[in-house]
């Protein structure tokens, strides 16, 4: 009877599982596990410069950071990374990730006209093109995607993370989370492993992955994470997606600037929280630099302390 049991148990976990995985990619490190005191510290230090201490008590504000220019040792930071907040159009990535997982079983095809749609829903941030494509894909399979064992992004044992229950027009929800009651929800840590998996390949394949990235790439919105950092620096390379609804700001990008790569995520609960993300992609992109040069001093500092002694005995 127990045999019987286990059986079916399996068989209910494969099914729930997309196409082209059946246990946790573990081949690259776990960002959670990524964690650098000096990172952190610097974070922390710019956000309290912004005057958002108070917001982060009062778990409003949500950031995650994580410098991947090496993707085999990401370096990563995050102030509430776990709490998880209503984030408007910035889940359109996981209907993403869902049609990809479609195409890869055959049971959608990645034509022209599937490339435009996606493409319009994420640059652009165009609802119409969402709801046809949760409708294409299928409501319940992108959070089963989500929550599956290939990618858990969508984890109870850390308080939820990406969701989409809610078609991205008038109609009413069609299942909200289980832990937050949210129609379109996110959490910045889950958001930025999206990010990573999307940089290392391994968001359904190595070739999905590339043009996936390809679709969020171009911002079509200036504002947020774009105007806070591309008038400045427009040679700024900016895969990304944000969302905006009354007081619910969001944005997220993979960013390439100057030989350095990071994924940088921010979440917030204020009519003033587009403003913050404007400011806050600014003193991301400058801690990226300063952490990097620090780290390159860090890293000289064996082999400069060893020259010296040479130099001494010689």
């Amino acid at each position: 009877m127990t045999s019987k049991i286990l059986l079916s148990l399996c068989c209910s976990l494969m099914i729930a599982m997309p196409s082209s995985a059946t246990s946790a990619d573990l081949s690259s490190p776990l960002i959670r596990q990524q964690a650098s005191p000096d990172l952190q510290q610097r974070l922390e230090q710019r956000v309290k410069q912004l005057h958002l201490s108070k917001a982060v008590r009062q778990k409003r504000l949500s950031v995650t950071l994580v410098d991947v220019t090496d993707p085999s040792a990401p370096v990563m930071a995050q102030i509430n990374g776990d709490e998880m907040m209503y984030a408007a159009s910035l889940p359109k990535i996981a209907i993403l990730l869902a049609a990809f997982e479609r195409i890869a079983e055959g049971k959608m095809a990645l034509n022209d006209d599937t490339r435009q749609t996606m493409t319009n829903m994420i640059r652009h941030s165009s609802n119409a093109a969402a709801t046809t494509m949760i409708r294409a894909v299928g409501k319940d399979y992108i959070n089963q995607v989500l929550a599956s064992p290939k990618y858990r992004l969508y984890d109870k044992r850390h308080n939820g993370g990406l969701w989409v229950g809610k078609e991205y027009a008038g109609s009413k929800a069609f299942h909200r989370d289980p832990l937050h009651n949210l129609s379109h929800g996110a959490t910045a840590l889950q958001v930025a492993r999206f990010y990573y998996m999307l940089e290392t390949g391994r968001l359904v394949s190595p070739e999905s992955s590339r043009e996936m990235k390809s679709i969020m790439s171009k911002p079509g919105i200036n504002h947020k994470f774009v105007k806070g950092l591309m008038a400045d620096y427009p040679e700024v390379e900016m895969y990304r997606k944000s969302g905006s609804w009354r007081n619910y700001h969001a944005d997220s990008a993979l960013i390439e600037h100057n030989g350095r790569r990071y994924i940088a995520v921010a979440l917030a609960n204020d009519p003033k929280g587009g403003q913050w993300m404007t400011s806050l992609i600014h003193e991301m992109d400058d801690i990226i630099f300063k952490h990097a040069g620090f780290a390159s001093a860090d890293a000289a500092a064996p082999q400069i302390a060893a020259a010296d002694t040479h130099k001494r005995i010689m």
